[in-house]
């Protein structure tokens, strides 16, 4: 006779157990202690949160598929708009295995610099005005300020310090809007660029440039009504304050300053989503507030998805919706212990948006889930984003460090639910005007090629 030394829900109770408390991440030993020592994660979780066969006992088993015949078995591991999507309109999510190795679920530089933190002992904490700075009261030097996020604020600013968890990136984006019939209204290519001018990789201030944080820069190069259209935002490291937000529209022939409060507006014609929206972080972290885990769960996620290196140009495959073309094809996993993360915006008074939700994986702090809701709070758009390594057999990117597999988001879907409409957004190789998709750059050459205004001035000229 086999005695189980947990019962079924025991790893549910104490999650929820977490919750109130405070606690961190880990149900039978402190996941933070196996990711630091990169063991495998399966010591801190009973097997119910490891398996979704346990989970499901055994009604959903490891590369089926989650479809409207099925799908209710899995309600409770699904945000609800990925729900409906499924059980509405035909979307159709294959379950992997969950990941178990920490290294495999950060970029390999980002992984290393919390090992030299962990052995260091250096750690975040907040000043007194809530910004993010060492133990020693300096400005943050790189990987998760807080490994161990025990409530929503460390949550939030694991998210906010550094996005693409990178000194540079550069991302070639092929985007295609889709009406509620299902037909495409338009189709995009944007080279979004980040460069980070503090809490960097390398443990260096980029050019002394101690007020800030981050410079982001978005191009749109394709289609030729909007080519050449761009716009740059200067981060501050004291995330009370708005970026500076700087455009070159092709028509107007100059570059002007935008209003940077006005977050929740799309740049361009068709899109669903906002500034605000990427990374569950596109605002000031110090802008929103009221942050708060409302709980910890098991949940089924793009958290470790496949990336589509075997594809040219990494193209995804598409199906489901009126069209069959709304959805890509993805993988999920379930993620032992994800946290249900509510903010509100509250620097912005007027803003149509009256909460968001994202549902964060605390194995490495990023979303995958990512809700925003109108001020009657009711759901308006989900701004799902996949996130996994660049390595597909025998195909694989490396990342900054040279050796380990990139780690970076793979897809975007921005599903406004109000109005039926789709934003997919495919992290590919290259998009049109010949820019390809890069983990590491001469710092200087890029800081001069995309993030001054008289970069925007050439950039809308080319």
């Amino acid at each position: 006779m086999h005695i189980r030394k947990y019962d079924f829900n025991y790893g549910r109770r104490q999650l929820m157990k977490n919750t109130a408390l405070g606690a961190g991440a880990g149900v039978l030993m402190p996941l933070e202690k196996l990711m630091a020592a990169g063991k495998d994660i399966a010591k801190a979780y009973p097997e119910e949160l490891m398996s979704i066969e346990a989970i499901t006992k055994g009604k959903v088993k490891t590369g089926d598929y989650i479809t409207a015949a099925n799908v209710e078995h899995v309600k409770d591991l699904l945000d609800p708009i990925v729900y409906g999507q499924v059980k509405d309109l035909g979307r159709k999510i294959k379950i992997k295995a969950t990941s178990r190795n920490p290294s495999d679920m950060f970029p390999g530089e980002f992984y290393e610099a919390m090992q030299r933190n962990a052995g260091n002992g250096i750690t975040g904490k907040f000043d007194g005005n809530g910004n993010v700075v060492t133990n020693d009261g300096k400005p943050w030097v790189g990987g998760l300020p807080f490994p161990d996020a025990k409530n929503g604020f460390e949550l939030q600013a694991n998210m906010a310090m550094s996005w693409g968890r990178g000194d540079y990136n550069q991302y070639a984006i092929k985007e295609t809007d889709i009406n509620p019939d299902g037909n495409v209204a338009y189709n995009y290519d944007i080279v979004w660029t980040e460069l980070q001018t503090q809490a960097r990789m390398d443990g260096k201030i980029f050019k002394d440039m101690k007020d800030l944080l981050r410079f982001q820069t978005v191009l749109f190069t394709s289609t030729a009504d909007v080519a050449g259209s761009s716009f740059l935002s200067t981060w501050y490291y004291d995330q009370r304050k708005f970026p500076d937000l700087y455009g070159y529209l092709p028509q107007f022939k100059r570059v002007r300053q935008f209003p940077t409060n006005q977050r929740f507006e799309p740049l361009i014609p068709g899109v669903t989503w906002f500034l605000t929206d990427p990374w569950a972080a596109g605002d000031p972290m110090l802008t929103w507030g009221d942050f708060k885990i409302i709980e910890r769960k098991p949940m089924l996620g793009a958290y470790n998805t496949t990336w589509s290196g075997d594809k040219p140009n990494w193209e995804k495959p598409v199906h489901g919706g009126p069209k069959g073309i709304t959805f890509f094809d993805t993988e999920y996993e379930l993620a032992p212990e994800v946290a249900i993360l509510e903010s509100k915006p509250t620097g912005y008074p007027r803003a149509p948006v009256g909460r968001r939700l994202a549902y964060v994986d605390v194995r490495n702090s990023l979303y995958s889930g990512n809700i925003r809701f109108d001020r009657q709070d009711k759901p308006w758009v989900s701004f799902e984003t996949g996130f996994g390594q660049y390595k597909n057999g025998s195909k694989v990117v490396t990342g900054a460090d040279g050796k380990t597999p990139a780690y970076s988001w793979i897809y975007v879907l921005s599903y406004d639910c109000q109005n039926k409409r789709m934003s997919r957004a495919m992290h590919s190789e290259s998009c049109f005007g010949g820019y390809k998709s890069l983990f590491k750059g001469d710092n200087e050459a890029m800081y001069n090629k995309f993030f001054t205004q008289q970069a925007l001035q050439r950039l809308g000229q080319v």
